[in-house]
């Protein structure tokens, strides 16, 4: 305890004087627990030194016996060493008995086998003389066995002689048994009853013997089969390719004929399916004879009708015999020739469905054949294509007939084309279309039952000349005329007129077009499955869908840039084109040409003697008609991208021609300006209402924006021309900053100024400079297509562009797209009443809405 613990614990145990009393008994207590601690650490002491003592004695203990146990080992392993010894001079004599046992005994046992193979051969010898077969094939099988146990005596004399003496004895039965085999075929079996299980005895033997003689005597027997059918049939008279079909008949006839008498041979032997791949090997190379030794080219029907044949019996055969995979489906049996009136041929296709042309080609193939393992049906031969692929190299005058086929096909069939289409249909694509891709099916079905190869990779390819001849004949039915979009873009007359028939075709062609071009792409893919596959990496119809692809993006910028028409040229020399592209420029072009017949006539209306402003003019009420009549039926014909871009090139071509229009026009006065005006929104409606009126909306806001942004720029000019002469240099820089002095100038001539005040504004208008650039205005973002070629007919674009006369005209085509300066009713009320003070007429009642 800490001094403070020991004053509590005093204190808790005297609190007061009286109990001071208890301080001795205390005491006392406390001396006797003293005491008694002091004997127990006294006890514990000696304790421990009495145990330090003891353990010294337990160590000493221990080590001595280990000690004793180290020499009781010793003694032990001495008295193993002493028994073994002892043990080994015991069996010396035993071990020497066991060897010689065993020597008498393998001794005896040799001697006893080689008196049984002396005896087996002597027996052997006897049987073979007599040709007993059946005895003598029992008899090998145990001379074999026995003899396996003399391999290690090769080199004893006696042991050499009697294998000398069983090689020669085997030789012997197998001359008897080729000689007897001989007599096989000849007439002799119906004669001695019999020889057929003589023969049978006979089979026993050759298993007995090595593999190789039952090997040769299968190729001697195969080969003197097929002596008779190659004598016959490399005869002048049956060496032809209409008789193909009987060298089949003649071994179809012979196998029957001989299928019991051929049961003399063991069923592993497998000699009908061994004699069938000789007969083809042979048929193969004299069928390669007859083809190459041909003087002109094979008729199409008799090369056809023998491929079609050997086909059907290499079918057979691997039907029968097992081997060859069958060749995928092509296209599932509900599509096969829809419309073909010919049952005949549809039998034929289905019957020819499912082949398979191997690759055998000339020596190398021959060579591969040799090489598989044929003893078995099944085990890596294929008899699909073993004949057959003979016929490969020839197939050239079948391709020329299909192609010529397709080709007066596609003739007939645009010559029979109506260009419309029945009330109904859902797809609205030409006829022709469709019927061309389904004579093209019908090709594809024929050529891939005879042949997957090369040949079909060269009906590809005509394949491919017939839709590109397609695509021309497409291209020829479009309209002809000059370069409408040129025309807009340099104010250039040309002119496609297209009445609205011409519109419906176009609106087909775009969509026979696009027809083509997914049709010819699953095309190519079905041709790739199925071909060869050294082939399929060739097998590309991008070249032929290229002239049914849609440039947008390409035209879309050539619309805003005329630095794109000299180059056109060299964009593709390749006369198949952009299908597509062309039928919707040329549906453009068309309404065109309509838009500029009501040009023409806003030019004619005498603008500067006009007395009041009335309701919209003429030319107006004509566009609106003409677009009624036409966009309709445009919007339910086209598909939304093709509609889009329609609506592109309408918003990037109508809206520059009227602005350019109205420089056309003779002196404007202000009452004229004001009704051209209000010509001008009305036509601004009209042309924001298109999308509506083709039930297409989905695009219409960027075509929105870009409509008002082109016309603004003709309500600005007008803008320009109604304001005063002392102000209208400050309202043309503010509302067309962009403009040129030589329009300005053009400005003031519609105004009907003199040239003298002409001259005094100009200079004026000079000194002061342009007006405030704004930025340009992009045209409407228009997603990209797919970029093909572009047609060959708009290289001659370029050619137009070099007609443009006049700085003015290139300079405003070239800022096509660009959008005008703000068309505030507020800016431009400022300019002009500073000026003049104008608060009624039409003009202001035109704007306070």
């Amino acid at each position: 305890m800490d001094k403070s613990s020991t004053l509590e614990y005093i204190n808790q145990m005297f609190p007061t004087e009286a109990s001071l009393s208890g301080v001795e008994p205390l005491m006392q207590k406390i001396h006797s627990e003293i005491r008694r601690i002091d004997s127990e650490i006294l006890a514990a002491v000696r304790q421990q030194s009495n145990s330090g003592t003891k353990a010294k004695e337990d160590l000493a203990a221990a080590t001595h016996a280990v000690e004793e146990l180290m020499y009781k080992i010793r003694e032990i392993k001495t008295k193993a060493e002493q028994s073994e010894t002892m043990v080994q001079e015991i069996c010396r004599d035993i071990k020497k008995l066991d060897f010689a046992k065993k020597h008498i005994t393998t001794t005896i046992t040799a001697l006893h086998r080689l008196t049984m193979l002396v005896s087996a051969i002597e027996q052997l010898q006897i049987m073979a003389s007599k040709r007993q077969y059946k005895e003598a094939a029992a008899q090998l099988e145990a001379v074999n066995q026995l003899c396996s146990h003399f391999e290690a005596y090769r080199d004893i004399p006696k042991i050499t002689e009697l294998r000398e003496k069983f090689k020669n004895i085997k030789q012997i039965l197998k001359s008897h048994v080729f000689s007897d085999f001989s007599s096989l075929g000849t007439g002799k079996e119906s004669e001695e009853t019999n020889l057929l299980q003589h023969l049978s005895d006979a089979c026993l033997v050759v298993d007995a013997l090595e593999p190789s003689v039952r090997e040769e005597l299968v190729n001697t027997f195969c080969s003197r089969e097929l002596t008779s059918y190659e004598q016959i049939f490399e005869g002048a008279e049956l060496a032809k390719l209409d008789k193909t079909e009987r060298r089949y008949a003649w071994i179809k006839r012979r196998m029957r004929t001989n299928e019991e008498i051929w049961k003399i041979f063991p069923p592993s032997w497998h000699v009908p399916y061994r004699l069938c791949i000789l007969f083809c090997k042979k048929t193969r190379k004299q069928l390669e004879e007859i083809l190459v030794n041909l003087k002109e080219k094979p008729d199409v029907g008799t090369l056809l009708l023998a491929l079609q044949r050997t086909l059907e019996f290499e079918d057979e055969l691997a039907e029968k015999f097992g081997g060859g995979a069958r060749s995928k489906e092509i296209i599932s049996e509900d599509d096969i020739d829809k419309g073909e009136n010919n049952s005949q041929l549809v039998s034929d296709i289905r019957k020819k469905y499912e082949r398979k042309l191997a690759a055998h080609q000339g020596t190398e193939d021959e060579e591969k054949d040799g090489n598989k393992d044929v003893s078995v049906p099944g085990a890596g031969f294929n008899f699909r294509g073993i004949i057959s692929s003979c016929f490969e190299p020839h197939l050239t005058v079948y391709i020329e007939l299909e192609e010529k086929t397709l080709m007066e096909s596609l003739e007939k069939l645009v010559q029979e084309e109506t260009w419309d289409i029945e009330e109904g249909s859902q797809n609205n694509v030409l006829t022709s279309s469709m019927q061309l891709f389904l004579i093209i099916k019908r090709s594809l079905k024929r050529c891939s039952a005879l042949t997957k190869n090369q040949t079909l990779f060269n009906l590809f390819k005509v394949f491919q000349r017939v839709l590109k001849a397609y695509a021309t004949k497409l291209f020829a039915k479009l309209p002809k005329g000059g370069v409408g979009l040129v025309a807009a873009a340099t104010g250039i007359d040309g002119q496609i007129k297209t009445s609205d028939r011409d519109e419906r075709v176009i609106c087909y062609i775009v969509n026979s077009a696009e027809y083509c071009h997914k049709t010819a792409g699953e095309l190519a893919e079905s041709v790739s499955k199925i071909i060869d596959s050294q082939y399929a990496d060739g097998v590309d119809m991008s070249e032929v869908q290229v002239l049914f692809d849609f440039n947008l993006h390409a035209l879309v910028r050539y619309s805003f840039s005329l630095s794109l028409i000299a180059n056109l040229s060299a964009v593709s020399q390749d006369e198949f084109s952009a299908v597509i592209t062309k039928a919707l420029v040329t549906l453009v072009h068309g309404l065109e040409t309509k838009f500029d017949i009501e040009m023409a006539a806003m030019t004619r209306i005498p603008w500067n003697t006009l007395e009041s402003v009335g309701d919209q003019s003429g030319y107006v009420n004509n566009i609106n008609l003409m677009l009624n009549n036409s966009i309709p039926v445009l919007g339910s014909l086209l598909s939304p991208i093709y509609f889009q871009f329609f609506l592109d090139k309408l918003a990037s071509s109508l809206g520059p021609r009227f602005y350019v229009n109205i420089f056309k026009c003779k002196q404007i006065s202000e009452t004229g300006a004001q009704q051209m005006l209000l010509d001008t929104q009305a036509i601004k409606t009209i042309l924001l209402d298109i999308p509506s009126l083709g039930r297409q909306t989905s695009s219409a806001a960027s075509y929105s924006k870009f409509v008002s942004r082109e016309m603004s720029k003709a309500e600005a000019l007008l803008k320009v021309i109604l304001s005063p002469v002392d102000s209208v240099a400050d309202t043309y820089r503010a509302l067309l900053p962009e403009g040129t002095t030589m329009e300005f100038q053009r400005v003031l001539e519609l105004k009907g100024l003199k040239k003298a005040d002409q001259q005094t504004i100009l200079d004026d208008f000079n000194k002061l400079g342009p007006g405030i650039v704004q930025p340009p205005v992009a045209p409407p973002v228009i997603p990209a297509a797919p970029v093909p070629t572009i047609a060959p007919a708009m290289s001659n674009i370029a050619s137009v562009s070099l007609i443009a006369s006049g700085e003015d005209v290139l300079t405003r085509a070239a800022a096509l797209g660009r959008g005008a300066a703000s068309t505030g009713f507020k800016r431009f009320l400022a300019l002009t009443e500073a000026a003049k003070d104008r608060k009624d007429g039409p003009f202001r009642k035109l704007f306070n809405a």
